[in-house]
């Protein structure tokens, strides 16, 4: 079995806790009895990389030279095929596509098309995702094209995502961010959304399942399922249309 599993590429480190917590759940869902199989992960934890909204508002440097410098060397280093634990980031995923030739998952991808399999009658998704991810509109678009609505926090509801996202990445998963995370999903469903969407890998880590009445679609968690099945070989990879 392990001799014909695909290497995995992660970049990582976009946040570290973020890229553990896909390590984590990986190990978890991967059917193995031995060590030998498991799946072979180059894991390029770097969590220098530039902030990736401040450079989508304008206020920093481009992540995409830097993103493209981690795939040329997990491609080098032996990977079949990459994936990056970070939303936002997909913003520059044309730059690390051109580095490399070897096939790159979108976690914005795999998530719209894993809610589409879970809730096929689907018709508004709230998505709770960073200022960069919502300003590219990378869920925004990857659902119109399947004519899924996204309602999306703005104003304040948006500032405050921002707010909570920042103390995830310093270290408060405590109760009182937690509800208030869980407040701002609230919002979503209140303006009409059918489901939410974790889209930011920081967001699975204070809001789970039983925090909302409707599904959570878990952006950490559908990467995960999609990592395995493509490097187990039992789903192929497909170039978005």
């Amino acid at each position: 079995m392990s001799s014909e599993q695909k290497t995995v590429g992660v970049l990582g480190g976009l946040g570290p806790e973020a890229t553990l917590d896909f390590f984590a759940k990986v190990l978890q869902k991967t059917p193995a009895k031995a060590d030998q199989e498991h799946l072979h992960l180059l894991i390029n934890n770097n969590p220098k990389v530039p902030n990736r909204n401040e450079a989508v508002a304008g206020l920093g440097p481009s992540p995409g030279p830097i993103l493209a410098e981690m795939a040329k060397a997990l491609k080098q280093a032996g990977a079949d095929f990459l994936v990056m634990v970070c939303n936002a980031a997909h913003a520059f995923q044309a730059e690390i596509e051109a580095a490399v030739d070897i096939p790159f998952v979108s976690i914005i991808s795999e998530t719209r098309d894993a809610t589409l399999r879970q809730l096929p009658g689907v018709k508004t998704v709230g998505v709770l995702a960073s200022s960069g991810c919502l300003n590219t509109g990378l869920y925004q678009n990857a659902f119109a094209k399947k004519g899924i609505s996204t309602i999306i926090p703005t104003g304040r509801a948006r500032d405050e995502f921002m707010e909570l996202l920042y103390r995830i990445k310093a270290g408060d998963k405590g109760t009182e961010l937690r509800l208030s995370m869980r407040a701002l999903a609230m919002q979503l469903i209140q303006q009409g959304a059918e489901a939410i969407i974790a889209g930011c890998t920081e967001v699975p880590l204070v809001l789970f399942d039983e925090d909302l009445p409707c599904p959570l679609i878990n952006s950490t968690d559908v990467l995960v399922e999609s990592t395995i099945a493509y490097a187990q070989g039992r789903r192929k990879i497909e170039s978005e249309p």
